[in-house]
């Protein structure tokens, strides 16, 4: 009996001591498992990496220097004069100044417009609304340069469909120079971009509205709420993350949307009216092979549009509201 309770004791002792073990060995994975995650990611890490972070490396990299881009001409490090020069350039604030015109007056195209449209059709049916979304949504998958060149031959000032109109209906007597008149050709410019745009914006607009739980809306019908109403208190402020979000999109990438039009519609001109930073950077780097102010005034706006990128990730955290 007494050899009984001793083995017994010594069995509880191994058991105290090799249950941790056990169990430690048990929570110790392989280490395929581990990095199992970190190898789905690869792929699309690597893609970054080389596509979009070498790119912006190289940029920063040649902001310190003066290069002609000749694979043959030495580069010359010049420190921070490139960015000493930056704003001293003669284009620089026009282009600056242009590139907050394209940012305010796309707003209204890009966010105002499809959110009044998205809302007005959310209500047509199913199938209207398949072929509405189709048709709306057509003019963003059309290359730019094609667009560019349509609208070039309806703003023609002598064989344009637009100015034939408006001369047949005794509303101008000259013929409108759209894109040689310092006065009409950024606004030209905005249309177009705008234009494009509306049916991209459209459709996140309906899609955030498709989302939103319908007994908000069947709850404030039968309190004898008025459409005005829903939309104003309900709707609204539930499509509030979306605004923010196509605010910050239209803000970021209004001067990039409006290059292609640019470039071949107005060549920034006349004048330097519809010129913008990212046209200006262009042009820089590929005409007249000023590498190190091309890449220093595209580090200065990078760092420029990331802090307007960061200020409006924390205001719709505090402005946007949620059902849940």
């Amino acid at each position: 009996m007494a050899e009984m309770q001793g083995d017994l004791r010594l069995n509880s002792k191994t058991l105290a001591v090799e249950a941790p073990k056990a169990r430690r060995r048990a929570a110790r994975k392989p280490l395929l498992v581990v990095i199992q995650p970190y190898l789905y990611l690869l792929p699309a890490i690597l893609a970054i990496g080389i596509w979009i972070y070498r790119p912006l490396l190289q940029t920063i990299e040649l902001s310190f220097f003066e290069w002609n881009m000749l694979p043959t001409a030495p580069r010359t490090f010049v420190g921070l004069r490139n960015y000493a020069q930056l704003f001293s350039l003669p284009d620089m604030g026009r282009a600056f100044a242009n590139t907050i015109v394209y940012m305010l007056g796309i707003l209204p195209l890009s966010v105002l417009i499809p959110m009044i449209i998205a809302i007005v059709t959310n209500d047509i049916g199913r199938r209207a609304r398949t072929i509405y979304r189709a048709m709306i949504f057509l003019p963003m998958i059309i290359a730019p340069v094609v667009v560019a060149v349509v609208w070039r031959w309806i703003f023609h000032p002598t064989n344009g469909i637009l100015n034939t109109m408006l001369e047949l209906t005794n509303l101008i007597q000259n013929p409108l120079r759209f894109f040689s008149d310092a006065n009409l050709a950024i606004w030209v410019i905005i249309f177009i971009t705008g234009w494009k745009l509306i049916g991209f914006s459209t459709l996140i607009f309906s899609a955030a509205l498709s989302n939103i739980n319908r007994d908000y809306i069947e709850a404030a019908q039968i309190d004898g709420a008025s459409r005005i109403q829903i939309i104003r208190f309900i709707l609204v402020p539930l499509l509030s993350p979306t605004i923010l979000f196509m605010i910050m999109l239209t803000l970021l990438f209004a001067s990039q949307w409006t290059f292609a039009y640019i470039n071949v519609l107005t060549q920034g001109g006349p004048l330097n009216a519809t010129t913008n930073i990212y046209f200006l950077l262009w042009n820089y780097g590929f005409r007249t092979f000023s590498v190190g102010w091309s890449s220093a005034a595209a580090t200065v706006f990078f760092i420029g549009f990331s802090v307007i990128a960061l200020l409006f990730i924390k205001l719709s955290n505090r402005l946007a509201f949620y059902d849940n």
